[in-house]
Formats: C-alpha cells, sequence, structure tokens
C-alpha cells in the first residue's frame, strides 16, 4: 500500500469517481433493429432485453448499430459483470440478472481472436501487453470461444492450462473470468500455481504471509514489535512489507535499515525481503544514497495509462526501473478494482478489464526483470508477486460481504492465468457494509481458491491506515482449518526459534513476541540476564501500546482465538471508528474557527457523502459565490490558503488540542519561511480531498503572474479505524497558470502528512513537516 505523498491516494484518501451515477440504458436505441423497451419504466443500468441464436457480442453490436461502436461494445462486456456499484457508476453494470445473463451469452460465443482485435484501450500499456504475450500459443487458441475457453480451463489438468495462459490476452482473460460462478473460479484457482523461483510461496497447499508492521508515526520500535510479533505465531514469509507514513527519503531508509537489520540478525536476508512502500522513485533515491539495503522494490500500479500517471508512473519508466532488478528480490505490485475509475480514469470500461491489464503489465514486468537478470548472468528467475487490495477502496466500488468475495476470487483466477504469483489483502473500509466477523465469513468462502498470500497484522485493524484485514490468528485459523503450510525454510526457522515444534505444534513461547526479541538480542550477543531483557521488553510494549499500535500476545481458548482483552479493545476501537465516520461538525466549533468562511459540497447529507464520494469532491454556487468574493477581497496578496474539512473523520477536527496548535505553528513557520497565509480559514462541510483543487482553482486560477506559485494546504480528518483521531493535510502549489486548467491539478502533484493527532504525529511536528514539503513543491 503506497501511502507516500505522491500515492497515500492509492488507498483511502483517493476516494471518488468523476461519475456522477449510472445512466439508463436502452442499448440500440435510434436504431431500426432496436428492441423494444418493456412496459414501464426502462431498468437503469444496461439493458439487454434479447439475444439471437449464436449471437457473440460483435454481432449484437453489428446488429444495433449497424457498425463496430465502442461504447456499446464495453457496455455489453460490463453487463456480464456481477453487479457491483462501480460498474454502475462508471454506466457498464446491467439493468437486471436477464440483461446479465444475455450478455454473457454474447461473450460465450465470441472468438478469442475477435475480442484481440477490439481492445477497450489503446494506450502504451496495451502496446507492452501485446508484446509480453506468446504469439505461437496465441495462435493456438485464437479460433476458440470464450465459452469454449471456459470449459478448457474447468476440464483441463495445471499443465495442460499453463500450456495456453501465456498466450491469453487481459481482455481475453477478464472476459472468461465474467462467465463462471464463483464456484467455478473457485475450481480454477485451486489447480493453477504459480510459486515463486526456489520457494513454496505461491504453491499448491501453502498460503504465506506479508508481515504489515505500519506504524501511525513511522516508529521504528512499533514496526520491528510487530515482526516479532508475527514470527511468535509462525506468520511472515513473503515479504515485511511497511507502509510508511512520511516518504521522505530519511524516513524511508531508516525503516528500510531497520527491517534489514532484523534479517541479518536472524539469518534470513536470503530466504524473506522486506520492502517499505513508498513510490518506487523514493526507493531508488534510498538504494542510491544507501547501496545494498533497500529489498524487493513496490509499486502501485494501474489498468492504462492515465491512471498510472496519476500514481506518477509511466511504461517507460517502470521497464526501466525493471531493467535494473538484477538481484534475487525484483518488484512487488499492488492493484485493487476500482482505483481506476475512482482515479477519474475509468474510461468507460469496466473494473474488471481494468483489474486484469494491470495484471498483463505485471506480467510484462516480470519478464523485464527475468531479462534483467538474465543479461546480468543470474540462472535464477526472479521473484515478483503481485498483492490484490480488495475492498480497501470503499462502497462506491463494492458494498458487501458477497461483493467482496466475488471480487477476490475474480481476481485470484486472472492473477493466476496471467501466471502470477498473486495475493490477497482481503480488507474493508469503514463505510462498508462488511464488518469484523463479515471478514471471517468472506476468507472462508476465498480460501478454497488458494490465493498465494494474505497480509498479517497484530489484530485485523491496521494503526496507521485505519482499515480491516487479515491479523495474525486469522492465518493460524486458517492453516488449521485448510490444511495450509507456511513456506518450507520459514517454517524451519520458526522451529529454531522455538514458537513451534517439530511437529508443527505451538509450544509454551507460541504467541510471545517478548520470546522472539529474546532470541533477536542473543543472536545479537546480549548476555544480560533474561528476567532484565523481559523488564526491558514489557516497558517497550508499554510505550508501542500507549501509541495506539496494538501487540498481541497469547490467546484465547483457541490458538486462533484472538486474547480476550484485545479483542474487546478491538471491538471498542471499531465501534468508535463508526461514531467517527457518522459524526458532523458541530456549530459550536464551526463558530469557534477563527476568521472562518464556510463552504459547503453537493453531498445534501452524510450518507450521500458516504455512499457517493463524488459529490463531495464538488462545491455548491452558493460557495463558488464565496470564494469568488473572496479572491476578490484578498487581490492576489497572498500565496497560501488553508482549508479546513471533516472528511471521514469529523472528531479528529473537533478534538481538543488538534487542529487549533497545529494551524498556530504552522501560521507561524509558513511567515518564518517567507511565505504570506491568508488570515481567512476556509471550513469545509463534507469534504473530499479533490474538492481543495476545486477551491485551489476558483482561487488562483489565472491570478496575476501565470508562472506564480500558489499554495493550498488542506487539513482533513481521515483514517476512522486507527484508535486515533487523525487529520491529514494535502499540500497542493502549482502556479496560477496550472490552477486555471480546470480538472488538471489531481494528487500526484500533491504531497501529504498523514496521521496527526495527539497520540500520534504530534500537531506541533506535523506543521513543519508541512512546510518543508511546500517548500519542495515551491523550489
Amino acid at each position: 500500500m503506497d501511502v507516500g505523498p505522491r500515492l497515500l491516494l492509492h488507498r483511502r484518501t483517493v476516494l471518488a469517481a468523476m461519475f456522477g451515477g449510472a445512466a439508463a440504458s436502452l442499448l440500440g436505441c435510434g436504431s431500426s433493429s432496436a428492441p423494444r423497451p418493456p412496459p414501464g419504466p426502462i431498468p437503469e443500468g444496461v439493458y439487454i432485453p434479447d439475444v439471437k441464436p449464436g449471437e457473440d457480442v460483435f454481432g449484437y453490436v453489428q446488429r444495433l448499430k449497424g457498425a463496430f461502436d465502442e461504447t456499446l461494445y464495453k457496455q455489453v462486456l460490463g453487463a456480464a459483470n456481477a453487479f457491483k456499484e462501480g460498474d454502475a457508476l462508471v454506466g457498464v453494470a446491467a439493468a437486471d440478472e436477464a440483461s446479465r445473463d444475455n450478455a454473457r451469452r454474447l461473450l460465450e460465443s465470441t472468438r478469442l481472436a475477435d475480442l484481440e482485435s477490439h481492445p477497450v484501450r489503446q494506450d502504451q500499456l496495451h502496446a507492452l501487453l501485446l508484446e509480453t504475450e506468446d504469439r505461437v500459443a496465441a495462435a493456438g487458441v485464437a479460433d476458440w470461444t470464450l465459452g469454449r475457453l471456459k470449459q478448457f480451463l474447468l476440464e483441463s489438468d495445471e499443465a495442460a492450462i499453463h500450456a495456453i495462459t501465456p498466450g491469453l490476452g487481459s481482455d481475453v482473460i477478464a472476459c472468461v473470468v465474467k462467465l463462471m460462478s464463483d464456484e467455478e473460479l473457485i475450481a480454477v484457482g485451486r489447480k493453477v500455481f504459480n510459486p515463486l523461483p526456489g520457494s513454496k510461496l505461491g504453491a499448491r497447499g501453502y498460503l504465506g504471509a506479508r508481515i504489515q508492521p505500519n506504524s501511525p508515526t513511522d516508529n521504528v520500535d512499533d514496526i520491528r514489535w510487530q515482526v516479532f510479533d508475527g514470527w511468535a505465531y509462525a506468520v511472515g514469509d513473503v515479504v515485511l512489507g511497511c507502509n510508511p507514513v512520511s516518504s521522505s527519503p530519511a524516513s524511508v531508509a531508516a525503516i528500510e535499515a531497520a527491517l534489514l537489520e532484523l534479517l541479518v540478525t536472524f539469518g534470513l536476508q536470503d530466504v524473506l525481503p522486506h520492502c517499505v512502500l513508498a513510490h518506487i522513485d523514493v526507493q531508488a533515491e534510498v538504494e542510491q544514497q544507501h547501496p545494498g539495503t533497500t529489498g524487493i522494490w513496490f509499486q502501485s500500479i494501474a489498468g492504462n495509462d492515465t491512471a498510472n500517471a496519476t500514481f506518477g508512473i509511466s511504461v517507460e519508466q517502470m521497464l526501466g526501473y525493471a531493467a535494473g532488478r538484477t538481484g534475487k528480490y525484483g518488484l512487488y505490485f499492488e492493484t485493487g478494482q476500482g482505483a481506476d475509475f475512482t482515479n477519474g480514469h475509468g474510461h468507460g470500461y469496466d473494473m474488471v478489464l481494468h483489474e486484469s491489464r494491470k495484471y498483463g503489465f505485471a506480467r510484462a514486468m516480470t519478464q523485464s526483470v527475468a531479462r534483467a537478470q538474465e543479461r546480468a548472468g543470474r540462472t535464477a528467475a526472479p521473484w515478483v508477486h503481485l498483492n490484490d487490495v480488495a475492498g480497501f477502496i470503499g462502497p462506491e466500488v463494492f458494498r458487501t460481504r458477497e461483493q467482496l468475495v466475488r471480487c477476490c476470487l475474480e481476481d485470484i483466477v486472472m492473477g493466476k492465468l496471467h501466471g502470477l504469483t498473486i495475493g490477497l489483502d482481503v480488507c474493508s473500509t469503514l463505510h462498508m457494509d462488511v464488518s469484523l466477523d463479515d471478514l471471517d465469513w468472506c476468507l472462508d468462502r476465498i480460501m478454497p481458491a488458494n490465493p498465494a498470500y494474505l497480509m498479517g497484522l497484530p489484530t485485523k485493524n491496521d494503526p496507521m491506515l485505519g482499515y480491516l484485514t487479515t491479523g495474525f490468528q486469522d492465518h493460524v485459523r486458517l492453516r488449521e482449518k485448510f490444511g495450509y503450510k507456511v513456506e518450507d525454510q520459514m517454517w524451519a526457522f520458526f522451529q529454531r526459534l522455538g514458537v513451534i515444534d517439530a511437529q508443527g505444534r505451538p509450544t509454551e513461547h507460541f504467541g510471545d513476541p517478548v520470546w522472539v526479541y529474546l532470541q533477536y538480542l542473543r543472536a545479537k550477543g546480549d548476555t544480560r540476564a533474561e528476567a532484565d531483557i523481559r523488564a526491558e521488553a514489557s516497558q517497550q510494549l508499554a510505550e508501542i501500546r500507549a501509541r495506539g499500535v496494538p501487540i498481541a500476545r497469547s490467546h484465547g481458548a483457541n490458538p486462533w482465538d484472538l486474547e480476550p482483552s484485545l479483542d474487546a479493545e478491538l471491538r471498542r476501537v471499531y465501534a468508535d471508528a463508526k461514531t467517527s465516520l457518522w459524526t458532523e461538525l458541530s456549530q459550536a466549533f464551526i463558530a469557534a474557527v477563527p476568521d472562518g468562511v464556510r463552504l459547503v459540497t453537493k453531498s445534501k447529507d452524510r450518507k450521500e457523502y458516504i455512499l457517493h464520494p463524488e459529490t463531495g469532491e464538488q462545491l455548491d454556487s452558493a460557495s463558488l459565490d464565496a470564494l469568488r468574493s473572496l479572491r476578490t477581497r484578498h487581490g492576489g496578496r497572498y500565496d497560501v490558503q488553508l482549508l479546513v474539512s471533516d472528511g471521514l473523520n469529523a472528531l479528529a477536527i473537533m478534538d481538543d488540542g488538534q487542529l487549533r496548535p497545529y494551524l498556530d505553528r504552522l501560521r507561524a513557520e509558513l511567515v518564518k519561511a517567507g511565505y504570506n497565509p491568508a488570515p481567512e480559514h476556509l471550513l469545509l462541510t463534507s469534504g473530499r480531498v479533490r474538492a481543495g483543487y476545486r477551491v485551489g482553482e476558483a482561487l488562483f486560477g489565472g491570478l496575476g503572474d501565470p508562472k506564480k506559485h500558489r499554495a493550498l494546504v488542506h487539513i482533513i480528518g481521515e483514517r476512522p479505524g486507527t484508535g486515533h483521531h487523525t487529520f491529514s493535510a494535502y499540500i497542493t502549489a502549482p502556479t496560477a497558470g496550472v490552477w486555471s486548467q480546470p480538472g488538471t491539478v489531481d494528487h500526484n502533484i500533491t504531497r501529504v502528512v498523514s496521521g496527526v493527532a495527539l497520540t500520534a504525529y504530534a500537531p506541533a511536528l506535523a506543521a513543519p513537516e508541512t512546510v518543508r514539503l511546500l517548500q519542495q513543491l515551491t523550489a
């Protein structure tokens, strides 16, 4: 999860589409051969009332439109999907089950070669996907229909499937998945595997874990102890992958060094990689400054060029990085259905197609890394793997636990058919209709498809990102229920560590991170008495928990049960998160903001704001008028404007001692650095991050010298569920000329200071960091 200044942005803050909602679509309206609408209102969505026997997608489009029609083509492809809210927002979800069935009938009769010759998007990524498909394998199945391909995947063994998959294009893989039921997806997923070279990671019968040791303050003790905690439960064999709060090279370097030191101390540096999930440019900079300290390199990727640009990457750039990955550990990618359209780059086609193209991108990068390693004389294939973050964005993508299961099963199969080692982050945000207990229900229905790995945290709740995912105890339960194993070399390490015995059963030290800490210090040559080390450990654990980072210890009645008091704390935090999410700014607070100027978005109430994020990205007409009036009064005198929004956590803004100390220190630091901030505080109700860009356009667009930087600092409540009430500051400072181009300013040119709270990143400390990032942007 890349949450650095460039891309916090894929996960959690980039939450809104540029679509107002799905319009009713009667396909073929205006054509003499168009079907008659049913009596009464036309169903909302893509309506396909009938198809002819044996008709394929292209025959249907030709019959209704008289020629190929790209919009209709994308609508039919989208209508074949199981329903998800995200497809409805793009306008490609089926209007009803009959329309969905008819779309699938059309797909079943469609030839693979015809799909390949009609890509849903032609760009540099598509050209790369074509280059990396096996032409010989593709020719062997070109005349197959999708229906035949589906049957082949269900009836053939793994070797036969592996023989054809290099020739399957990403659009083809996406479309065949649409034809399968959940049970059929499981049947394919459980027989196709792509383990990482020289390991059992991603092999049949194995379930790995990425330990995700996130800290609200990038505190290396928080991070280190979460690794100890995971290992105490015999969890953590794929990667130690930390999401940084700050993506400054210095901060990233410190975490990289801490993770590497753990691996070296235990002699695991050639068994298990580490990773700090900053933008890949930052990781490259850290490696240049501190050679040999970075592990596997991470990047979030998207399914088209424009969405990748939002992530601050391009095909050419990624190929360049791949060419330099000549060690054992290559690249690590994260994706997720819905990330493209919520960034405003849906391009009229559905989420499954977007996701599949990301996997094609990862397949191409795997080949590029392999070529680089071959040139370097390495005989072993590289480690390149992908983590599908299913459920992170929110209810505008999908809302229910059933949809989360469907998404995960689709993505497992698409990843495996692309030849990838694919893991899952089976997760939920607090504003989805998926609870703590629902996640267990989802895992039980997804795990038969045998993904390569899951996330691993001390509890289901991430203390920095504020979302729900899989805890260490979930891994213990799933291993027991499904018989899955841990990668062999790491299992042997856990036995040497003493947390499991020779038969794989928990020992007296199972679930005790203090024991792991003791072994760590002993490996470093510490000969102090065990009692002294345990006392030191207890003090460190108390400090870590005081910072809001849970550390699991022991277990409940079963080894896979969370210790009861920690389970109670987890549920308390969950309840507080729900309260934070639905709380609105009080009138008393609004009145107390000094020099406040009230603004509101187009969200008519909190429910619409939560479920339809795009309404929170646009200002209402009265607010735009207020900004025009303010702009006139200012007369171009000020170069920084402060904006405060409730976001997803109004309590983070209203809690005593949080906002005011930050604002006071920020103003002082701005003046000290030579900036001239406007005296007013803009106060936005029901505001999303992108609403700030609209504010900046209204205030600064075309103002004075077009080359002069004008900055907006958007302070917004975020991340309910961390156990803290945290806000973030989004810093955007392009020139007036850029502000004058509507829609140009976006996340890719924004920096962020996140996790600000009295119990996390202290407001008085966060303010100087805000100014430091602003200075980088205006240099």
